[in-house]
């Protein structure tokens, strides 16, 4: 029996697809181990979304090929830099992003290279993941972007957006409220432009979850700011589903940084936006993306930005460092800036997210929150769970008959990233 180990790099997108591909090996016979020195073949499931992701990945592949494993790459990495990475002694395959979902038959016909041409895809690719061992699941609805972002590579990587129909959603979130699961995250490259393709918008799809699903609980990927409308939030106000947790996709908060990466709205418009969200929604968890050190981006700017994500009721800031990527419009951009005053601008970001999110934190304890519990923590023996607005808590219980059930419990203290609380 073949045995493989697998890593995926990157998105939710990404990481859920990685689970398709190990199932379908599984399917076929072949063997999941979790040590290199177990395997055979090393299947990498790469992110281009960065230089650092890229090196990454090269570094990983070289290592387990050191190791005498045969080496597969798919993903984004694969998809963008096609035939050049067979020159690479120490990459065997490459299968592009949507090749990957057929690596089986690949490997049988002993075919080592597979990347068709997603720029001229209208189709979405249709993957089901029938995995019975957590109790939240992703389910991908979306692949592909229309935007052209000044920094950002991942539409060569992934081609058109292409949507899900509605009937395919909501029957796979039926198969899995029969599986049992009671959370379901919706996932995709850019959910916001779900349905643009066939004259739908995302709210549609969200009034026929509700109408027409089982599931208790249903939570969003990343958003554009331009998504949420306000007829979008006075739905989901409403909702019995909708877990009330935001990631809005910002980037910069400095109005002129956000015209050079051509995104089309203002940082007043989104501030406004998010104070609608905390008016209307209980403690709601609002995330959010913002590169560092974007080309161009001047001391006054990056003030601006640090002034105006204080302001912000943000909860909680993912930050990287602007990293420039061949054949985008930033590359060519004028004003690159060292890595050093990079990571800089990215750290005093990061040090901003941790108080705000600690400050959320403490915003809740004394609150009585619905928690999913996933299951029981192997040192103190306590539950684990996440609340609607995504804290993770752990409960002072053992009870494994809790696990996979909706339970209302009271936040009681904090304990570093997350919440003690009992039931």
């Amino acid at each position: 029996m073949k045995k493989f180990i697998l890593k995926s790099m990157g998105c939710k997108s990404n990481q859920f697809e990685g689970q398709i591909v190990a199932e379908r090996l599984v399917e076929a016979g072949y063997e999941e181990v979790k040590k290199l020195e177990d395997a055979d073949f090393y299947v990498l499931n790469s992110c281009s979304v960065t230089h650092k992701s890229d090196n990454e990945a090269m570094y990983l592949l070289r290592h387990a090929k050191n190791l005498g494993l045969k080496t597969i790459l798919t993903g984004c990495v694969a998809q963008i830099e096609k035939e050049k990475l067979l020159d690479l002694s120490y990459i065997d395959y490459v299968f592009g992003n949507e090749d990957k979902f057929e690596i089986v038959s690949h490997l049988q016909n002993e075919e080592n290279f597979i990347v068709r041409d997603l720029m001229s895809e209208t189709e979405f690719y249709k993957i089901s993941l029938n995995d019975t061992t957590k109790t939240r699941i992703s389910l991908k609805i979306q692949d592909g972007c229309d935007n052209r972002c000044a920094y950002c590579i991942i539409p060569y990587g992934r081609g058109k957006s292409r949507s899900a129909d509605i009937d395919y959603i909501v029957n796979e979130i039926n198969r899995y409220s029969e599986l049992g699961y009671k959370e379901v995250v919706f996932t995709g490259i850019h959910i916001g432009l779900w349905g643009v393709d066939f004259g739908k918008q995302l709210l549609d799809l969200l009034k026929e979850i509700e109408a027409k699903t089982s599931i208790p609980r249903y939570r969003l990927g990343s958003l554009n700011p331009l998504e949420i409308t306000s007829e979008m939030l006075d739905f989901l106000q409403d909702s019995e589903k909708f877990c009330p947790h935001f990631h809005l996709s910002l980037q910069s908060a400095c109005n002129s940084t956000l015209k050079r990466m051509n995104r089309h709205y203002t940082v007043e418009y989104y501030l406004e936006q998010i104070e609608d969200i905390v008016t209307r929604f209980d403690k709601p968890f609002l995330g959010s993306d913002i590169i560092a050190g974007f080309v161009g981006e001047t001391d006054e700017e990056f003030e601006t930005t640090i002034a105006n994500l204080w302001k912000s009721k943000l909860t909680q800031i993912h930050t990287f460092p602007y990293s420039i990527r061949k054949g985008t419009i930033a590359e060519k951009l004028k004003g690159h800036l060292p890595d050093r005053v990079k990571e800089e601008r990215a750290g005093i970001i990061k040090k901003i997210s941790a108080e705000k999110f600690d400050e959320y934190l403490k915003s809740n304890i004394g609150v009585e929150q619905e928690v999913l519990i996933e299951k029981r923590l192997n040192k103190e023996g306590n539950l684990k769970g996440v609340t609607r607005n995504y804290i993770n808590v752990e409960i002072e219980d053992n009870d494994l008959s809790l696990c996979n059930t909706l339970q209302v419990v009271k936040l009681k203290e904090i304990k570093g990233n997350k919440i003690i609380a009992v039931l």
